[in-house]
């Protein structure tokens, strides 16, 4: 039966996650597997790699037909490496303990190229989150001076408003000063207007005293009474 090793992609959407796995090549990508070799998370940088080297080494020995990605995972593992060593011993161009000191050789390069990696991976983050934090700062920084320049403009102008109040109170007063002379001129002239008035008045009640002085004239009224008594000296005189 041909094996392929390959992977099977696991996880949800956009953040997939791969086993490693031992399948017939004939069976779909995600379907049945004979033996899982591992994991590997593409997420992470490196990206993380689980895998169980022996029995991954003795599948490729029996010959195990890898995929491409598969391929390339193996070969960072050193399996790939460790079988061409046993073919080398098996061929008997150097002996299986040369083959362990040129496998270790081998892992602590790979160990110190992946370290190296790591390292540079932090010391770029850690700049760009220095240069982030620095344009950050830079930003509040700004928008400090912005707010100290409003505010310093802010109480110049109340300061101006301030010394601008007492000038404009004032004027006011002065311009008050003719209105209350003229109102003043405006209440005694209608006093001098009134003295006139009075003065012509006196005349009419002086004209108007003869007519109280011909009051005595409703003293006739006893003339009238005096009528009858004279009618009567008349009746007599004709009897």
């Amino acid at each position: 039966m041909p094996t392929k090793i390959r992977l099977q992609r696991h996880g949800r959407k956009a953040k997939p996650i791969f086993k490693i796995v031992v399948a017939d090549s004939r069976a779909k990508r995600d379907g049945k597997f004979i033996e899982n070799l591992g994991q590997y998370n593409p997420n992470t940088n490196p990206a993380s790699i689980e895998l169980n080297f022996d029995r991954a080494l003795d599948w490729v020995i029996k010959g195990a037909q890898p995929t491409n990605t598969a391929l390339a995972l193996l070969k960072y593992k050193g399996v790939m490496m460790k079988k061409h060593l046993l073919g080398g011993v098996a061929k008997g161009a150097f002996s299986e303990e040369e083959a362990a000191k040129r496998f270790e050789a081998w892992l602590s390069e790979k160990e110190d190229k992946i370290n190296a990696k790591r390292d540079n991976l932090s010391k770029a983050e850690q700049e760009t989150a220095k240069a982030r934090l620095a344009a950050e700062k830079e930003i509040s920084d700004a928008r400090a001076q912005e707010l100290a320049n409003a505010n310093a403009a802010l109480a110049s102008e109340a300061e101006a408003v301030s010394e601008e109040a007492p000038a404009t109170e004032e004027a006011p007063a002065a311009e008050e000063a003719p209105a209350t002379e003229e109102a003043s001129a405006a209440e005694e002239a209608p006093a001098a207007e009134e003295a006139p008035a009075a003065a012509e008045e006196a005349p009419a009640a002086a004209e108007e005293a003869p007519a109280a002085e011909e009051a005595p004239a409703t003293k006739e009224a006893p003339a009238a009474e005096e009528a009858p008594a004279a009618e009567d000296k008349e009746e007599k005189t004709a009897e």
